[in-house]
């Protein structure tokens, strides 16, 4: 019923759509609900992210436009989301599985089963809704959710930080590797800025046919040098938006205009809103 209610009057391109809805009985005479979604050919990102690799299927990787481009996507979303909706709605679980890719590759933000609604205006009534537990994803759960504060926007730019950090790293938040006080922001942390090519996931290096530079920027070392100054700047934003402190993070829309520069820069675009840019790049 949540989800229902959030998609009934949201529309975004980076929105999974929903087609229709029905109810009916299942094979033992219970009753059985169900939405029906525009079908995603690409699957979820998690499963490109994290693929198993076996002698029947053959390896799929995402270089860094694609992996840009789904970043630009889920903010895009988020944005909607927090701020050009008559009611502000945070989603509450952004992760890979719940980024599901079209057929060109686009991201669409799916599975609406625990947002929650925030009034514009909190007076001195309280928000009923953010006192429901959240049943989130670990890993990707703000930390402050864990001492009972309220549901806030910081908490879905906390989440998006993690799934940032995971698109370029290629590692899970919950991965084995993270245990005795190591997460992957702090893994992250370590590395940046010097040592950010180091730590990025090696399929991200495959050459990127897709990239069409619009001025003359010269040889494959200086499409080198701006790569690693956008990863550098990705990472940044990533760890920013994974702040501990929600007081620290970025706002959403910061976010997807940052992110829009830097795919700008690496494109060897101008962009007039390179002057713009906000202390967290």
């Amino acid at each position: 019923m949540d989800e229902c209610e959030s998609l009934r009057n949201i529309r975004h391109r980076n929105l999974i759509k929903i087609i229709t809805s029905f109810s009916s009985i299942d094979f033992v005479g219970n009753d059985f609900k169900a939405l029906l979604f525009e079908f995603m050919p690409n699957g979820s990102l998690e499963k490109w992210l994290h693929q198993k690799v076996d002698g029947n299927h053959q390896l799929r990787s995402l270089n860094f436009s694609k992996r840009l481009n789904i970043t630009i996507d889920i903010a895009s979303a988020l944005e909607y989301l927090h701020h050009h909706c008559d009611i502000p709605i945070t989603h509450c679980d952004i992760k890979p599985s719940n980024s599901l890719l079209d057929e060109d590759m686009n991201a669409h933000l799916g599975d609406f089963g625990l947002v929650r609604f925030l009034p514009r205006i909190i007076g001195n009534s309280e928000d009923r809704s953010s006192k429901i537990r959240l049943k989130g994803t670990i890993g990707y759960i703000a930390p402050e959710y864990g001492t009972g504060s309220h549901v806030s926007m910081a908490g879905d730019v906390y989440s998006y930080g993690i799934l940032l950090l995971e698109i370029f790293t290629g590692k899970s938040p919950t991965s084995d590797m993270f245990k005795d006080g190591l997460t992957l922001r702090k893994f992250v942390e370590m590395a940046f800025p010097e040592q950010v090519m180091d730590i990025i996931d090696p399929l991200l290096l495959l050459e990127d046919e897709e990239v069409r530079v619009t001025n003359n920027i010269g040889n494959d070392r200086d499409k080198k040098r701006r790569l690693q100054e956008c990863l550098v700047s990705l990472v940044r934003i990533g760890i920013v938006c994974s702040a501990g402190s929600p007081r620290k993070r970025m706002e959403v829309g910061d976010v997807a205009k940052e992110m829009n520069v830097i795919r700008e820069r690496y494109l060897g675009v101008e962009s007039t809103d390179r002057d713009k840019i906000g202390p967290y790049y």
